[in-house]
């Protein structure tokens, strides 16, 4: 198990300079998105486009901007509205005990969606896998983020207090703080991802794709032990053999010889 705790100023200084490595791979990709997020269904298929454009982002793998309009990423929509589905109910029933604990919950799932389509994992166990793999650096994600919220804020404020021109860089520095938080979160997965290889390593049923891997062990955990065999049946008599048809027929007396 890994022991070493998110290093905050560590990840958002390598996703920085991943960020500015592939600045306009990122940014274009940033920019197609928003400008299909609008489009019915296309926006589903984009949207996981993106998680797994993070993903290869932790793997160190070079962006491809137009990989977030491949049909392969509407194989997971299934599984994916579900898992979402599952989010939203979990959070909402934890956002009745006040906020602090919807908060929570909703750090401890925040990578459960990576690890269904990564991992391979079912909506169910995806979120187990995420709750387990962010044990102990929930605060770390929070103020990561915050840190990270917080100075995307100042510099677009800084540029929208700009006379005339300042909304419009404003959102350009949006598009630009967008790219490069993109490249955080995929670094931030990296460390995540590893915990969830040893997770999965040291116990592959709990986190397993989908119930598969129960049907296999449930006849193994549930099948009793075998039963003693039955004594074999003694086998019966011979019946005794009939006369072969060749012997004569013993000699019985008739009427005229008396």
């Amino acid at each position: 198990m890994i022991t070493e705790k998110l290093d905050i100023m560590k990840t958002i200084r390598e996703g920085v300079q991943y960020g500015l490595k592939n600045f306009l791979p990122l940014l274009l990709m940033v920019v197609l998105y928003v400008l299909t997020v609008w489009i019915p269904y296309l926006n589903v298929g984009t949207t996981i486009g993106l998680y797994k454009a993070v993903i290869g982002i932790g793997r160190g793998e070079t962006i491809n901007p137009t990989a977030i309009f491949d049909g392969d990423n509407f194989k997971n929509i299934g599984k994916y509205f579900l898992l979402l589905g599952f989010i939203s109910v979990g959070t909402a029933a934890a956002a009745v005990f006040m906020f602090f604990p919807a908060l929570v919950i909703s750090i401890a799932w925040g990578f459960a969606i990576y690890f269904l389509i990564d991992k391979k994992a079912s909506p169910l166990k995806a979120l187990g896998l995420s709750y387990d793999s962010t044990y102990g650096n929930k605060w770390r994600i929070f103020f990561l983020g915050l840190l990270c919220g917080i100075a995307c804020g100042i510099a677009c404020g800084i540029l929208g207090a700009i006379p005339k021109i300042g909304p419009a860089l404003a959102v350009i520095g949006g598009l630009l703080c967008a790219a490069i938080l993109v490249a955080v979160e995929g670094v931030m997965y990296d460390y995540f991802s590893k915990k969830a290889d040893l997770l999965l390593s040291e116990n592959a049923a709990k986190y397993s794709g989908d119930f598969a891997a129960e049907a296999e062990e449930a006849p193994k955990a549930g099948a009793a032990e075998p039963a003693a065999e039955a004594p074999a049946a003694e086998p019966a008599e011979a019946a005794p053999e009939a006369p072969a048809a060749d012997e004569p027929a013993p000699y019985a007396p008739k009427p005229d010889d008396l």
